[in-house]
């Protein structure tokens, strides 16, 4: 990270704290390759807590320089106008993933809001901290579209999308994920918002072991399927979502939505297009939702990919 690059990323910050957002945002996505030298390095802003992650080791001086800057930053006027008071830096190379305070004592949970829902969040104990910011505009198409649906939601996570879909006015939503963890968290993001848990369901399952548990509660009018790249003993999405999406046509109703992603940035949408195409040609591409501006990419297949289709049969 040369001097250029690291003063660009003061600025952008000193930038977007003077204007803090009042729900959770990405501030800075390096990831993006719009900032030279800075592809490695994101900022999310946390409502108050501002987590820096960075993606490949530094070198000592150039930690060193960063952390300076930070410091700098948490000492400036946009800082305090901004109301920030942690300041986090996650060392996302690691195997562990581990955090530094740089601000701040330790907090274990963090509540924040998106939409104007709320979700609790891990902070400096995982490497993913309970909510994919990146997906907002999907959590938003999915409340838009649940009133009066059954919902089924793979790869669950801590139920991003059930916590949508509820408060969209879903009938019934059932999320299936291997990690009981992440399903526990989905319930306490559910009780945040006041929701009704007898209308959601919670399947601590593998999902290639699952069929019959997941059909039960079917057909499904929406089905979400939002993987991730890679799991050990469980998924690869190269090999394993056609597995997925050869399945869709016993778990969907008649005139059902599928909403399936891929963040993998050397996949494109195509992958989806064409499996579904050669695995489901019942369902038919409808489109691709936007990625909120804050996650703009140089390349936009490399960013997120969340394609809609719909049964046509």
């Amino acid at each position: 990270m040369h001097a250029d690059a690291l003063a660009t990323l003061q600025q952008q910050l000193l930038s977007a704290l003077s204007a803090a957002p009042a729900e959770t945002r990405r501030l800075f996505h390096g990831r993006g390759r719009r900032w030279p030298g800075l592809e490695h390095v994101t900022v999310d802003w946390l409502q108050g807590v501002v987590l820096v992650a960075l993606f490949r080791a530094p070198e000592a001086a150039e930690l060193e320089r960063l952390l300076a800057m930070l410091q700098a930053v948490a000492a400036s006027a946009e800082w305090r106008q901004s109301g920030a008071h942690h300041l986090l830096l996650q060392h996302r190379y690691l195997p562990d993933s581990r955090t530094d305070w740089l601000l701040g004592e330790p907090l274990e949970e963090w509540l924040i809001d998106e939409d104007g829902l709320r979700y609790k969040l891990d902070l400096g104990r995982k490497q993913n901290n309970g909510l994919f910011l990146d997906m907002r505009y999907g959590r938003r198409w999915v409340r838009e579209q649940a009133a009066g649906r059954r919902v089924l939601n793979l790869f669950a996570y801590t139920c991003g999308f059930s916590v949508a879909a509820i408060a969209g006015g879903a009938a019934q939503v059932v999320n299936l994920d291997m990690a009981r963890a992440a399903l526990s968290r989905g319930r306490d993001n559910h009780r945040l918002n006041g929701h009704d848990l007898a209308r959601v369901e919670f399947l601590g399952h593998e999902l290639f072991k699952s069929w019959g548990k997941v059909r039960k509660s079917g057909p499904y009018d929406l089905v979400i399927i939002d993987p991730p790249s890679f799991q050990k003993g469980s998924f690869a999405l190269t090999s394993d979502y056609r597995k997925i999406l050869r399945r869709l046509p016993e778990l969907l109703a008649e005139r059902g939505t599928v909403l399936a992603c891929v963040n993998d940035p050397a996949i494109g949408p195509d992958f989806l297009i064409d499996g579904m195409a050669a695995e489901a040609p019942q369902l038919r591409f409808a489109e691709r939702l936007d990625n909120p501006p804050e996650f703009a990419d140089i390349h936009p297949d490399s960013g997120l990919k969340a394609l809609v289709f719909r049964r046509a049969d």
